[in-house]
């Protein structure tokens, strides 16, 4: 009798990813806050780009992206031949799991960091290494306690997510000059568009080879349907990666969408601007009823709960508001909720539901 094909190791230890929800049985007005999502949607730039795509969809489009990496270049003041565009910035982090680690390999992630980091190690057979943090921020001392000449690959989001805190510059710095040279050391700044001030690492990528800085149109942009984003690296680390892109990896609209986004500036400005005064006044609003948050420089904020029966017992609460966020159990963060900073109306709503919330426990 014939035996099936048995897949490669660690490939069978991946749970596929969830994605947030976006529908609650019985309900028509459902606010989604569970996946980040900007508010606004995106700039009537991208709809216009995005239709005018639809006149060309017979045609191939360009293998090199060379038009969007410009665009993001001149944007960014960067240097257009070091960048690599993807499939979202989950399919660089994919790149590059797949070109520096495998088999016998160790790679690196903080305590809370995107839950995609394991899965990526675990698909090329190498050995995730989860570091603990330190009050929910990564910990650059407890990264180099944990090298080992296994280290392949050190990745860590920042801003975090699902924690939304944000590790200073200089340490991040002081990480990547600490690391074994032959150490990959990623930068995933799917949300430094949210920074008021913030470069992502790419000054960072200018000092060291072995740094590479992700990020994505999916957030602030709004094109999380699109799945576009880009890395940033030394030009060794770039030619690497793009040898194991497939070479129409994105499409026609999804390049000619990205680069009219990039060349709207003035709505990642009013996006930024509204999200920090509406992420302010939500933190504040509820640690007046005695939910706390961190700081965040995202466009989310991570409330934290008594324990977990009171987290599980919000979001239920506010499932039967119409209002979905996110659970963070996984993240070993299982009294709290991230909710996704909406509109002005959203967020007095979530906020409204929380105090009814409160006082029918009192």
């Amino acid at each position: 009798m014939k035996t099936a094909p048995e897949p490669q190791p660690g490939i069978m230890n991946i749970d596929p990813y969830v994605g947030g929800r976006s529908q609650i049985a019985g309900q028509s007005d459902v606010l989604k806050l569970s996946s980040n999502e900007n508010p606004y949607g995106n700039s009537d730039a991208t709809k216009a780009a995005f239709a005018r795509a639809g006149h060309d969809l017979h045609r191939y489009p360009p293998t090199d992206h060379r038009a969007l990496r410009e665009a993001i270049a001149a944007v960014h003041g960067l240097d257009a031949d070091r960048i690599i565009c993807g499939v979202g910035s989950d399919e660089v982090l994919q790149f590059v799991a797949q070109c520096f680690a495998g088999k016998g390999d160790e790679v690196i992630y903080s305590e809370h960091g995107f839950s995609m980091y394991r899965l990526l190690a675990l698909a090329v057979s190498a050995t995730p290494v989860m570091v603990a943090e330190r009050d929910r921020v990564v910990d650059v001392d407890a990264i180099l306690a944990a090298v080992t000449k296994k280290t392949k690959i050190v990745f860590i989001a920042n801003p975090g997510n699902p924690t939304g805190t944000f590790l200073p510059m200089a340490e991040v710095a002081r990480l990547a000059n600490s690391l074994p040279a032959n150490v990959v050391l990623v930068h995933d700044g799917a949300y430094t568009e949210y920074l008021e001030n913030g470069d992502g690492g790419a000054e960072l990528v200018a000092q060291f080879p072995n740094v590479i800085m992700t990020r994505t149109f999916s957030k602030i942009y709004g094109l999380g349907g699109l799945r576009i984003g880009w890395g940033y690296a030394a030009p060794r680390i770039i030619d690497v990666l793009n040898r194991v892109r497939q070479p129409f990896n994105l499409s026609l609209v999804q390049l000619q969408t990205a680069l009219a986004a990039v060349q709207d500036q003035a709505f990642v400005e009013r996006c930024r601007a509204d999200n920090a005064e509406q992420r302010k006044w939500l933190i504040d609003a509820l640690a007046g009823l005695s939910v706390d948050a961190d700081p965040s420089e995202a466009n989310f904020i991570l409330a934290r709960f008594e324990d977990q029966a009171e987290a599980e017992a919000c979001d239920l609460w506010l499932q039967e508001a119409g209002i979905l966020v996110r659970r963070v159990g996984g993240y070993n963060l299982p009294n709290c909720l991230r909710i996704t900073v909406g509109d002005r109306a959203g967020c007095r709503r979530v906020v409204h539901a929380i105090a009814a919330f409160k006082d029918a426990r009192k």
